[in-house]
């Protein structure tokens, strides 16, 4: 399929090469602030740093990516990411922690507004039929970048500190908007009034709020937000113990925490070449599904295993197997948010979908460490396991119908407060 899709080769490149020094720049300054200050609480305060730009803009920025050229917003968002890397040039210790994590709140600020935006530009690139395989292939690439930017990261913050992760970061976001300019695709979506400031704002809002109403009121929208809430409460769960459960429940070390998330690494690269390759014969909602319920079965046996039996190695099996189901739920969701809804909206979407991502998360990480002081580890990642089985099943239930074709748009029932996408509405 990609040798035929010319725009697509270039996007997926240009991710690429750009989340892999993502996650070189990410592990490479958590390394560092961590070595130069000692304090898990600024380790902590790192992570932070990155991830509240997505609760705090995703939304926001979701209505851009359907205000302003989707190619243009990607290219814009490369230069200003490198950019924003400059000032880790000035930091030469503890005293410059400041400085490394207001870098990592730009750079998550600015990435906000480049996902939805290649999210909503991807089903132009691909007839229809094409969709789950391409964003198959899209989940496959930031398996990829995961896995050599997190060995590349320490590396090379080791040898060479925050000069050499700065620099190979800011390198992949050049390499990025260079391979981004050569789309011959649009990237342009539908004109908007212009206006005085204040009447631009307004707009802005307004859009913001049909963006959320139809998310919550489409039945099928409304499904997968559902479901990607439940998951990525379970994903906060797991963010949160998982490094507990590998050293005091199966007494593993560091090492073995490395080795566990790269065999989950890579068995999502394995699992999204079958994604991939099957795209095509089954159906997105399907996929979800199935794939919900087996991912969850594969995490509560990897998760229940030590009650008869401690040692690392079948988790390291786990972990590679669950990639299959991974990929499945990955490329199915995203397709089926895709499907749902209308060119002109879909930014807003994935900006909402980002941002309850990103809450829900929160939650699960808060949730899980109280939890776990009260119930241990495994009974709480035992409910992130479970919970992907009820979220699969009851998916079953829920998508009686699948989207084929985007159903077409009411716009002035949106603006009326009126449910939008009445054609695949139940």
């Amino acid at each position: 399929m990609l040798a035929g899709r010319r725009d697509l080769r270039l996007v997926l490149s240009a991710g690429l090469i750009s989340r892999t020094g993502d996650w070189i720049l990410t592990i490479g300054l958590i390394y560092k602030v961590y070595a130069a200050t000692g304090s898990t609480v600024a380790s902590a305060l790192a992570m932070a740093s990155a991830f509240a730009p997505q609760v705090l803009f995703g939304a926001v920025a979701g209505v851009f990516a359907d205000r302003w050229d989707r190619k243009r917003t990607m290219i814009a968002a490369d230069l200003l990411l490198a950019a924003g890397l400059l000032p880790l040039l000035l930091v030469r210790g503890s005293a410059q922690i400041w400085i490394v994590l207001a870098v990592l709140f730009w750079e998550g600020a600015v990435q906000q507004f480049f996902s939805p935006a290649e999210q909503a530009m991807v089903p132009r690139l691909v007839p229809d039929g094409e969709l789950v395989t391409a964003n198959a292939a899209s989940g496959q690439v930031a398996n990829v970048s995961r896995l050599v930017g997190s060995a590349l990261g320490g590396v090379l913050a080791a040898f060479g500190g925050i000069l050499a992760v700065t620099l190979a970061d800011a390198v992949s976001f050049l390499a990025s908007a260079a391979l981004l300019g050569l789309v011959r695709t649009s990237g342009r979506t539908a004109d908007r009034q212009g206006g005085p400031v204040r009447a631009r704002l307004a707009q802005v809002g307004a859009e913001l709020r049909d963006g959320l109403r139809l998310a919550t009121r489409h039945r099928m929208l409304r499904a997968l937000m559902i479901f990607a809430l439940v998951t990525s409460v379970g994903e906060g769960t797991m963010s949160t113990l998982f490094t507990p459960f590998v050293e005091h429940v199966l007494h593993g070390t560091s090492q073995d925490l490395g080795l566990i998330m790269a065999a989950q690494a890579v068995g999502g690269i394995a699992g999204g070449m079958v994604a991939a390759a099957s795209g095509g014969r089954f159906r997105a909602g399907r996929m979800m599904c199935y794939g919900a319920v087996a991912f969850g079965l594969v995490d509560l046996a990897i998760f229940l295993y030590p009650l008869g039996y401690v040692a690392v190695w079948p988790a390291v099996a786990g972990m590679i197997v669950v990639g299959l189901p991974g990929a499945l739920i990955l490329a199915g969701l995203i397709t089926l948010f895709q499907r749902s809804s209308e060119d002109t909206y879909r930014g807003r979407v994935f900006g909402a979908v980002s941002t309850l991502e990103g809450i829900t998360v929160l939650a699960g990480t808060l949730g899980a460490g109280y939890l776990s002081r009260l119930a241990g580890i495994i009974p709480v990642l035992a409910v992130q396991g479970g919970g992907y089985v009820v979220a699969g099943l009851a998916m079953f239930v829920w998508l009686k119908e699948e989207p084929g074709e985007p159903a077409d748009f009411d716009a002035d029932a949106l603006s009326q407060g009126e449910p939008a996408l009445v054609a695949a509405d139940g």
